[in-house]
């Protein structure tokens, strides 16, 4: 079960990163797409979008607005839910989702871990 966080951060501060390390922690394989390329544990950072394979699930840290250019390639990979974290929701981008059959969920992915429901 692959994950694919989108809105990786460097900063330690950042939610994105903590899911980074929570999701490596639970040993959930990562793949991650933010605006700058690093590494966090052993999860590297891309910049440039990828056709990612075999993604379960995306975990979204980007806000309503950015999220729009990213609609399509989303759709593409056709992953099996996309959780819309505190201050992503989105309910337009939603119900995109659900003319595809992708499963959306407004939650926390930190949460979910923690309380064994990812």
């Amino acid at each position: 079960m692959k994950t694919l966080v989108i809105g990786a951060s460097l900063n330690e501060e950042r939610y994105s990163n903590k899911a980074i390390k929570m999701l490596r922690e639970y040993e959930h394989q990562v793949v991650a797409y933010g605006l700058k390329e690093g590494v966090v544990v052993d999860v590297n950072i891309l910049k440039e979008w990828k056709n990612y394979t075999d993604i379960d699930t995306i975990t979204l840290y980007l806000n309503p607005a950015r999220q729009e250019e990213l609609y399509e390639d989303i759709v593409k990979l056709n992953p099996r839910r996309v959780i819309f974290n505190p201050g992503t929701e989105n309910e337009e981008f939603m119900k995109l989702l659900s003319t595809h059959h992708i499963k959306s969920e407004e939650a926390c992915t930190l949460v979910l871990l923690r309380t064994n429901q990812y």
